[in-house]
């Protein structure tokens, strides 16, 4: 179906793989057209987590520098609008768990596409790099907005005026990803764990995920009053309602997602 992705979807997980090796999975036009189409597909109730990941050496080099410097070929701004504007916003719109994850290098906008997921896994060999100062560029796909938040503004603006590696180990201390495991495990963890969120409740874990989106920019008082609505739907939902039959018939909750 995609020329440059892999996108298949196993026990109501959607996965996503990037697919264009040869560039170590860097973004062109017609591959971030896979990926949005991908993302709308994954808003089909039947798929209630996703794992965004990459094929090969690499999860993402960023942008495709061939389509960027082509002549005739799409200015910056329009690969910013065209490309991470859309990925990014519909990653954190979807109403279910984004899971990274990161194999080999995540550089430029494939770094701030990882970190833009809602729970971030990395190899043990995978890097992250915020290249943009290295090409006298400047970070987009979020990263201006999430890294501060995940490490600090101090430490964020190191790494993006510097450019420089970050391990994945360093990654999870600093906060930056949820959890780095052995390359050859990462496949099967991220999936493992997407799978697990797949048979949570999985209305409320999407109003969860909008009240953490609101809670960037909402004072204590709108976020207070934002929680107390979203509960009130919450406690609508079929599953909160099978969560307590389940309580008091003493057996585990068996959750539809509805």
């Amino acid at each position: 179906m995609y020329e440059n992705i892999k996108f298949e979807i196993k026990e109501n997980v959607g996965i996503i793989t990037l697919n264009r090796q040869k560039v170590l999975n860097s973004f062109n036009f017609e591959m971030a057209n896979d990926v949005i189409s991908a993302l709308n597909k994954c808003k089909e109730p039947s798929i209630r987590a996703v794992v965004f990941t990459g094929s090969g050496r690499g999860f993402c080099a960023g942008q495709d520098l061939e389509e960027a410097t082509r002549k005739g070929g799409p200015s910056i701004e329009e690969i910013v609008e065209h490309t991470y504007n859309p990925i990014v916003t519909l990653i954190r719109a979807l109403e279910k768990p984004v899971i990274g994850a990161v194999n080999g290098i995540a550089a430029g906008a494939g770094a701030n596409l990882a970190l833009i997921c809602d729970i971030t896994f990395a190899s043990e060999s995978s890097t992250f790099i915020q290249s943009f100062s290295n090409i006298g560029l400047v970070p987009d796909s979020g990263g201006t907005y999430t890294l501060p938040r995940l490490i600090g503004m101090q430490r964020a603006t190191a790494m993006m005026f510097l450019g420089n590696k970050v391990t994945a180990k360093e990654a999870e201390e600093l906060g930056m990803i949820y959890k780095v495991v052995a390359d050859e495990e990462l496949e099967t963890k991220a999936f493992e764990f997407a799978s697990k969120l797949a048979t949570r409740p999985t209305v409320g874990l999407a109003l969860t995920k909008k009240a953490l989106n609101a809670s960037y920019t909402n004072s204590l008082s709108e976020q207070l009053n934002l929680e107390k609505d979203l509960q009130a739907i919450a406690a609508k939902t079929e599953d909160h309602k099978e969560s307590l039959t389940a309580f008091f018939e003493k057996r585990k909750p068996v959750y539809q997602g509805k």
